[in-house]
């Protein structure tokens, strides 16, 4: 049984930053690709970032302020977000189990993964 929980969601001030973190069991990290993804107020789910076996993938709405690593011994994923914006508003979701050869932003935002987390809120003010 795959679960995957999320935390380190809150509220922040513009231009602040956040350490999502992901607890994974059922599947192994390092071979696993892993997923965050995020629902804003009034638009569709997208994918944030996703991480394979050798490197990380971005959204163009995230690049350039976001960092997502993962601790193979821990089997846990993490996403860093700085100089946050009032748009960057949402809940956070950490997914993984996607389609062979999708480990990308275009493929999990094609194909939604197969497991996901409960999500954590992010909330930034102006």
């Amino acid at each position: 049984q795959v679960q995957l929980v999320e935390s380190g969601g809150g509220s922040v001030q513009a231009g602040g930053s956040l350490n999502l973190s992901c607890a994974v069991s059922g599947l192994a990290v390092r071979t696993d690709c892993v997923g965050w993804f995020r629902q804003v107020p009034g638009k569709s789910r997208e994918a944030v970032a996703v991480i394979g076996t050798l490197e990380s993938r971005y959204a163009d709405s995230v690049k350039g302020r976001s960092t997502m690593s993962k601790d193979n011994a821990k089997n846990t994923v993490s996403l860093h977000l700085n100089s946050l914006k009032p748009e960057d508003t949402g809940v956070y979701y950490c997914a993984a189990g996607f389609e062979i050869g999708l480990c990308s932003i275009e493929g999990g935002n094609r194909q939604p993964p197969n497991y996901w987390g409960q999500g954590t809120q992010v909330t930034v003010s102006s």
